[in-house]
């Protein structure tokens, strides 16, 4: 017998923490994500900057009805979004991060689907009125750049939104190894909103400095969020 499980106290001291136990012995302890695991155990401080950037989209997206999230990895921060908008939809082009998401999945926060997809081989099926790709277009080349983007259009409705978040091309100087593997295409500030720009009437543009967002000064910013509004016609 688990030496530490049969020793452990019943009951906490104070009432309103009992449902703790309570939730462990009913559901048991939540596994970490693929992505999510391997931060905690390198860099736990790198999480606060993931949840804010969810937490952003979050509250820019609360309402919608059906949303979609491109390049989603472990899918671990999903749920914040899931918080505030009725449904989401999740897609990776690797179906090693699919497989893990469907592991996870939990009856109390159910994804409207999770499957495979790359966006650069076309849209995704079905209408959505709001999209969002965090870290996904910086690993995108610029010379397809705009493929994805009109095939993010077109699964969009036509009063759709999107969100675009990538690291700033300033912010690589102090970028460690592992956070610029794959970085083909990040971008300034001005950099940004003329891509979307291309694809979308209007565009917002945030700086983003650790877990904080805010409206500064594009050139110190260590990441960017595009908040993209009217579709262009795809």
């Amino acid at each position: 017998m688990d030496q530490h499980k049969e020793s452990e106290p019943e009951r906490t001291r104070e009432p309103q923490y009992q449902m703790l136990l309570d939730i462990r012995r009913r559901h048991g302890l939540t596994p970490l994500g693929l992505m999510i695991n391997q931060a905690w155990r390198d860099d736990p401080r790198r999480l606060a900057f993931t949840f804010a950037r969810y937490k952003f989209v979050a509250k820019m997206l609360a309402g919608r009805q059906s949303v979609l999230e491109i390049g989603c990895a472990d899918a671990f921060c999903t749920r914040i979004v899931q918080q505030s908008v009725r449904q989401v939809t999740v897609t990776d082009f690797d179906p090693v991060f699919i497989a893990d998401v469907k592991s996870r999945m939990d009856p109390k926060w159910p994804l409207a689907a999770a499957f495979v997809h790359d966006m650069l081989s076309g849209p995704v099926p079905g209408q959505y009125d709001a999209a969002y790709a965090l870290d996904v277009l910086e690993h995108i080349e610029p010379n397809r750049e705009d493929k994805f983007l009109r095939n993010t259009v077109a699964s969009l409705t036509k009063h759709g939104v999107a969100i675009v978040g990538v690291p700033s091309l300033e912010s690589q100087a102090h970028a460690s190894a592992q956070s610029k593997a794959g970085h083909v295409n990040c971008k300034t500030g001005e950099d940004l909103r003329r891509t979307l720009e291309r694809h979308f009437h209007t565009v917002f543009l945030f700086s983003m400095n650790d877990e904080v967002v805010h409206t500064g000064f594009f050139p110190m910013a260590q990441y960017l969020l595009g908040l993209a509004c009217e579709p262009r016609s795809a």
